[in-house]
């Protein structure tokens, strides 16, 4: 298939070394590029405000006492935290999903020969655990909200 070729002649160097390296080196890669995307089709400075605002109302949610002024400030942050964000991080989310899905093929056709990469968890696992750390990393770095 093309795209094995393709991701084989991007990566197949990294699977020589090691398969853990192999998919901390996808895992970064992808978090790298995944960050970027998400920072440069997004409105940083309002998703600042809007989890500024968020923590305002936790805070706020936090010394309410009055149950029925609790029950409105969780729908002003659901509206203002969920739905808000969801808007904001839409077009990024699009743009990313099918090169990932075509990506994770690969990976599963490339990876399941060798098993247990890490902990025994097989590669999926191993590359959740990496782009975990990585994301939370590469975020605060590159100031991405």
């Amino acid at each position: 298939m093309v795209l094995d070729s393709f991701f084989n002649s991007i990566f197949g160097w990294s699977i020589r070394i090691s398969p853990l390296f192999a998919v901390f080196f996808i895992s970064a890669s992808l978090t790298l590029v995944t960050t970027l995307i998400y920072k440069y089709t997004t409105n940083q400075k309002k998703l600042k405000e809007l989890r500024d605002e968020q923590k305002a109302l936790q805070e706020q949610m936090k010394t309410e006492k009055d149950h029925q002024k609790l029950m409105e400030l969780q729908k002003i942050m659901f509206q203002k935290g969920f739905l808000e964000n969801m808007k904001h991080n839409l077009l990024p989310m699009i743009i990313t999903a099918l090169p990932f899905i075509i990506i994770f093929q690969w990976m599963g056709k490339t990876f399941s020969p060798f098993g247990d990469i890490l902990w025994k968890i097989g590669w999926f696992g191993t590359y959740f655990i990496f782009t975990i750390i990585l994301s939370i990393t590469v975020r605060k770095l590159l100031r991405v909200y």
